[in-house]
């Protein structure tokens, strides 16, 4: 089994920061991409940044220049700085990740819980 557990949601002002962090635990052979999406209510789930093993990463343009995605290979770890945050950014934060769980097997997407980010205006 494998685990993703996020942590570092909240409330916060416009224009404030938080960051969020998220581990993945379990049987774990190999991790590719790991990366932040969101969903506001009434809305559809979108990515938001994504970083691969070898430390590429993506933004979704609306958060470019704002947030950056790092993630620590050695600790299974995945983190997103959010900076300048805005009323828009308020949304349900979820943490994905694709995980072998072995070496002759493929890569399967995993899912955090979700963390709650509200912005107030």
């Amino acid at each position: 089994q494998v685990q993703l557990v996020e942590s570092g949601g909240g409330l916060v002002q416009a224009g404030g920061s938080l960051r969020l962090s998220c581990t993945a635990s379990g049987r774990i052979f190999s991790i590719y991409g790991m990366g932040w999406y969101r969903q506001a209510p009434g809305k559809q789930r979108e990515l938001v940044a994504g970083i691969t093993s070898g430390g590429i990463t993506n933004y979704a343009n609306s958060v470019k220049g704002r947030f950056t995605v790092s993630r620590d290979n050695a600790k299974n770890t995945v983190s997103l700085q959010m900076n300048t945050l805005k009323p828009e950014d308020t949304a349900v934060y979820y943490c994905n990740a694709g995980i072998r769980s072995g070496s002759d097997l493929g890569f399967t997407s995993y899912w955090g819980q979700g963390t709650q980010v509200t912005v107030s205006s």
